[in-house]
């Protein structure tokens, strides 16, 4: 009975200081570890922009603290890459999560608003937010933009969400894509490119090596180099006894390089080709 009071004892005082805005106590050693359902806020601690904008690691500053689509973030013990004079120094009492993706690390583009962004940027945003959840300690949401003053969600986060999920679809999608057309191998020189296939390319292990194609992408003039398998029936058609043994190369994104063997599994291209 004695160890169950002391322990509300404890989380007690450390909700009470959580609340006065001393987070220190925090960091005391084995506070979390042994207690870490009794003594997590719901919600966490709720900060203004202006809170937030006095923990950039400077002098008389009490920490090093940023936030990434609303979470608020203790990057105190990365002090050398987020304190004063450090890589990322830039990202320290501010939620710059458009930055993150952007690399646009003025003060215009170190900013909150990702409306712009598209759903694969906003995936690699949530992998940056991931980053931080898994090696920094989360103190609480930033009111603004995607958190209310109630520490609710707002619609902008409500919509940028849904863009991330829209990427971890597309993302998923071309994991698929690639399977099929897996990218060439490729290497340049001052005045050429060669592009070749092999059972690796791309990073994808198959059994097959196939030959390079330009494929197109839907709706646009844009390209990129694939792998692909020139024999048996058609993807599309796997367990077909009637085929051409032409495998994948009749689908209509798929061209040929110009000057190039198309059987070849190598080609090199000129500049600009």
């Amino acid at each position: 009975m004695l160890g169950y009071l002391a322990a509300g004892a404890l989380c007690l005082a450390a909700v009470l200081l959580m609340r006065l805005d001393h987070l220190p106590l925090l960091h005391i050693p084995g506070l979390r570890s042994i207690f870490p359902q009794q003594c997590e806020l719901s919600g966490g601690r709720l900060m203004s922009k202006e809170e937030l904008s006095a923990y950039d690691g400077g002098p008389g500053s009490a920490g090093i603290y940023l936030a990434v689509l609303g979470q608020v973030f203790d990057v105190h013990k990365g002090s050398k890459h987020y304190g004063p004079g450090g890589s990322y120094s830039f990202f320290a009492g501010k939620d710059a999560s458009r930055a993150y993706v952007t690399g646009d690390f003025t003060e215009k583009g170190l900013v909150d608003d990702v409306t712009e962004l598209s759903p694969l940027q906003m995936l690699h945003l949530q992998n940056w937010l991931s980053f931080y959840q898994q090696n920094y300690i989360i103190l609480g949401k930033l009111t603004g933009r995607f958190y209310d003053e109630s520490g609710n969600p707002t619609k902008a986060l409500e919509d940028a969400l849904k863009v991330i999920d829209t990427g971890l679809k597309l993302k998923e999608e071309r994991e698929e894509e690639n399977k099929q057309f897996p990218p060439c191998n490729s290497e340049w020189s001052s005045d050429s490119k060669r592009v070749w296939c092999s059972k690796n390319s791309g990073g994808i292990h198959r059994d097959w090596v196939g030959v390079p194609r330009k494929m197109y992408v839907a709706g646009t003039d844009g390209y990129r180099c694939v792998c692909v398998r020139n024999f048996g029936p058609s993807s599309e058609q796997p367990d077909s006894t009637e085929h051409n043994d032409r495998g994948d190369l009749d689908n209509p994104l798929l061209h040929e390089y110009e000057d190039c063997n198309p059987l070849f599994e190598w080609c090199f291209l000129k500049n600009g080709t």
